[in-house]
């Protein structure tokens, strides 16, 4: 399926639905081809900022936000199809939202603080300095933003 149908598909899931299926996008777009742990924390980037409310009200747009995550820098005509991979990304989105959702004390986190991910190897941005929260796979995880 093309990515701009599923973002399509989005606008007409009623809520909680859109936001996993945005979140499970991202992930897919994102960290496919990484680890569960690297799965969870870009999900967890993704929860962090939903939290801040500096980049939207519901993770559709968190993760919609101009050049911010995958939705939005890769094309939209480019298919998602790998259905292993769908399936994963699903699954790890869904795991990580019901761990976000439990007290924060006993929230379990990967990338504690980090607010921001990149892959060095395609990226150099400007907030991308200082000591990383963790690098996981080919992604670094920072911490940029006041939250």
């Amino acid at each position: 399926m093309k990515l701009a149908t599923v973002l399509w598909l989005t606008q007409l899931l009623p809520q909680p639905y859109a936001d996993q299926a945005c979140l499970a996008t991202t992930v897919y777009l994102e960290a496919r081809n990484q680890s569960e742990l690297g799965q969870r924390a870009v999900a967890e980037v993704a929860l962090r900022r939903l939290d801040s409310g500096r980049w939207g009200d519901n993770l559709c747009a968190v993760v919609t936000a101009p050049r911010q995550f995958a939705p939005t820098l890769v094309s939209p005509n480019y298919d998602m199809d790998n259905l292993k991979a769908w399936n994963r990304a699903v699954s790890i989105t869904l795991q990580t939202q019901r761990d976000w959702n439990t007290p924060h004390p006993q929230r379990p986190l990967v990338v504690p603080g980090a607010d921001h991910f990149v892959v060095h190897a395609l990226a150099s941005p400007a907030w991308a300095k200082g000591d990383p929260v963790a690098t996981i796979g080919d992604h670094t995880f920072y911490k940029v933003g006041r939250l």
